[in-house]
């Protein structure tokens, strides 16, 4: 991943999509269904200002242990079984 994921975007980010994680409020809600929802030109546009969210859904949505790297971010401490 490009941008350091903080412990809140991945928890936010893993429970937009159901895998864990706690809700966001409002605004963060609507951003990552922005993010989620945006072409490459507008999602790289999004980076500019939220860069470690649009790793974090780059990363659920592109990378098959997305959700793996999000939960080890989200869960510091935890030793993966």
């Amino acid at each position: 991943m490009d941008h350091a994921i903080t412990l809140e975007v991945a928890n936010h980010v893993l429970f937009h999509y159901g895998r864990g994680g706690y809700q966001a409020g409002g605004f963060t809600e609507q951003l990552i269904t922005t993010i989620d929802m945006a072409d490459p030109a507008n999602r790289d546009k999004l980076a500019l200002g939220f860069p470690e969210y649009v790793a974090a859904v780059v990363a659920i949505k592109g990378d098959p242990d997305g959700v793996a790297r999000l939960t080890a971010v989200a869960n510091p401490g935890e030793v993966a079984a």
